[in-house]
């Protein structure tokens, strides 16, 4: 028996505890036989691997994924990063900081919309 640590669990449980069961329930239904390997792929690694270390908070790790998802234009992903963060512990006064780090480092286009999307997302979270 291996005493390699089982990545898929480790990245399931990971990922439910910072995007939450009711977005991990849908994607596991929307799931498929064409996806399914890249699936595995993204919880083994993304979340069995580099979230669950504790070499930094996972606040920490979210506003650097905000920051990276922001700065690269991955704005689909941003907003499921940004809702995740009533799990991570990034306050909002976090991610303006990020959000002006994304400006300076990446180009304030990205980060105005960014903020854009986050006004939104923060708006949908206190009518909840």
């Amino acid at each position: 028996m291996s005493d390699t640590p089982d990545r898929r669990a480790i990245g399931e449980k990971t990922r439910r505890s910072v995007l939450g069961d009711a977005h991990v329930d849908r994607s596991m239904v929307a799931r498929s036989d064409f996806d399914g390997a890249f699936v595995d792929l993204i919880t083994e690694s993304a979340w069995g691997t580099v979230w669950p270390s504790d070499a930094i908070s996972k606040r920490e790790r979210s506003m650097i994924t905000l920051a990276l998802l922001a700065g690269l234009g991955n704005f689909e992903e941003f907003q499921l990063h940004l809702r995740a963060t009533v799990n991570t512990g990034a306050t909002q006064d976090d991610i303006r900081e990020v959000l002006h780090h994304v400006a300076i480092y990446a180009g304030v286009p990205r980060a105005n919309h960014a903020f854009k999307l986050a006004k939104q997302i923060y708006a949908e979270l206190e009518s909840e």
